[in-house]
């Protein structure tokens, strides 16, 4: 059997954000299928199961790994060996040794004791990218469960059962605990999912899907909860949205430059060239490419200004320093998409069972926290020009009056849309605190230094969906301060954007309610209109 790697588009609906009690999948999967066969998933594969419900399967060539590695705990267990976990206590436990006959209840009470999780539920998306995540890590051969659990977790994606996963709980150390233990309670038939729409008992949802409740055996309870799947699974999901969000944010500042009557100068690739910044080049391409063909530079190619603000003339530089940042953390985060980071880690070439600490998510947790500081100035510095569109535009012989309105004075224009907008970035702001530089020890001080990862991931997913909307209210005043530049044609690119704002958007006349339109422009975005690709 091939294995089919898809490739899906960034873009999504604004329904798969919701919590999963209000958007069950459908029963009936989309899309081509995703192979498990033991190598490394793609960020691709990872959306077209979250997102698309893309149906899943398990290769041959895996199901070889899982069983090689399996031998290796029977051995163990058969031997009474001293292994960690699986003949002994967990954590500070450790040194409790377990009796044969009790090893199957220790991974049951292991589940149980550690689903402690409180909070408003993972989305769909987040909880079927976690188990797509878990999957993929146990089929690697490194982790010792048999074939059996693998195939569970395949048959609940495949069947649209979705547990109910509490998002609180997890300090990104020992993997990520209480939420995949939550998980895991489902495949033994405990806890909650969501089936169809219906919020049932783990149990009535497999029973209604004709899948039977898995009996744990030696390792796998452990194997199934100590791993980073919620922080990667946040991870993949918010760099996607976040490469979204930068190719918007460079269209809206395409937008502000012609807005503005900005100069095209500071764009020449001779100036990026020379300092060689990958994401800076990458951004000013763009920027060129949205802004060709312009009647407004020609307009003013004669202007007194001889340079404009920095959020304008060093867009390149900031936008692109955004891009650099999104790179590292890619790296960060498709490294984990091929690693095994439950323990012990079993290596059945040698017949090793190795106790090591892959399961700590301090990589993932600095990569979100840092992606969580990049998006932040990528959202500040898109207020700031929304500030220079209100005014006054002395400069402005064309006459834009004060707050982009035509009768300024009776009519407030978009004077409190700036506002909403700076109180946005003030929220980033704190937002974008790091998590990761935060420790409180856990487990009777086994567990010294923890990474605080899912508490980096939450925060980023609200920073996201502040950003989109200081963007959008980017796009909602550039597209305003155009219409005073008619009858000239801003750049292709910009004109295109223009029309799409128009498209969701009306021209602002006299004032009216703005919040749906803010709405309106930041769902746009969250769907990928605005990430608009041009050609030199």
């Amino acid at each position: 059997m091939a294995r089919h790697k898809t490739r899906q588009k960034h873009g999504m609906t604004k329904e798969q954000h919701l919590p999963s009690l209000k958007t069950p999948p459908t029963a009936e999967a989309q899309g081509n299928e995703i192979l498990i066969d033991g190598e490394a998933l793609t960020s691709n594969d990872v959306l077209a199961v979250a997102r698309h419900n893309a149906p899943v399967a398990l290769a041959p060539s895996a199901v070889e790994l899982i069983l090689a590695a399996r031998a290796i705990v029977n051995i163990a267990t058969e031997e009474g060996r001293k292994v960690y976990g699986v003949t002994t206590g967990f954590g500070h436990l450790s040194s409790v040794r377990i009796p044969q006959d009790q090893l199957v209840q220790l991974q049951h009470n292991l589940i149980r004791s550690h689903a402690a999780g409180v909070g408003e539920p993972l989305s769909i998306d987040i909880t079927r990218a976690m188990m797509l995540l878990l999957a993929g890590s146990l089929a690697r051969g490194n982790s010792g469960v048999r074939v059996e659990v693998v195939q569970q977790l395949l048959a609940l994606l495949n069947q649209g059962i979705t547990p109910i996963i509490p998002s609180r709980g997890s300090v990104g150390a020992s993997g990520d605990l209480a939420p995949l233990a939550h998980l895991a309670l489902v495949l033994i038939g405990e806890g909650e999912a969501d089936y169809q729409g219906e919020r049932l008992s783990g149990g009535e949802a497999l029973l209604r899907a004709g899948l039977e409740p898995l009996h744990l055996q030696a390792k796998e309870g452990l194997a199934l909860i100590n791993g980073t799947h919620l922080m990667e699974a946040i991870a993949i999901l918010a760099l996607a949205d976040a490469r979204i969000l930068v190719e918007s944010a460079e269209v809206a500042c395409a937008m502000s430059i012609e807005a503005l009557m900005g100069s095209h100068v500071p764009l020449d690739p001779r100036i990026h060239r020379r300092r060689g910044q990958a994401g800076q080049q990458v951004t000013a391409t763009r920027l060129r490419q949205l802004l060709h063909d312009s009647e407004i530079r020609q307009s003013h190619e004669h202007c007194p200004r001889v340079q404009d603000p920095y959020t304008l003339r060093c867009a390149p530089q900031v936008i692109g320093a955004v891009r650099d940042a999104l790179d590292y953390c890619q790296q960060i985060f498709e490294r984990e998409l091929n690693a095994v980071t439950d323990n012990p880690l079993i290596f059945p070439e040698d017949g090793a069972i190795l106790s090591g600490g892959n399961f700590h998510g301090q990589p993932l947790a600095l990569a979100l926290d840092t992606l969580a500081i990049a998006m932040t100035q990528l959202a500040s510095f898109a207020e700031r020009r929304v500030y220079n569109l209100m005014g006054p535009h002395e400069w402005d012989t064309n006459g834009a009056p004060l707050f982009l309105t035509p009768n300024p004075g009776l009519n407030s224009g978009f004077m409190i849309a700036q506002y909403a907008a700076a109180a946005l970035v003030n929220e980033i702001k704190i937002l974008a605190h790091p998590a990761s530089i935060d420790s409180i020890p856990t487990s009777a001080g086994m567990e010294d230094f923890v990474s605080m990862g899912v508490t980096s991931a939450h925060k980023l997913l609200r920073l996201l969906e502040l950003a989109r909307q200081v963007i959008a209210i980017e796009l909602l005043c550039a597209a305003q301060m155009l219409e005073f530049r008619l009858p000239l044609k801003p750049g292709a690119g910009v004109q295109i954007a223009y029309q799409n704002v128009r498209a969701y958007v009306a021209k602002l006349e006299e004032d009216r309610v703005l919040a749906p339109d803010i709405a309106a422009l930041a769902s746009a975005l969250q769907e990928g209109i605005f990430a608009i690709s041009m050609n030199d």
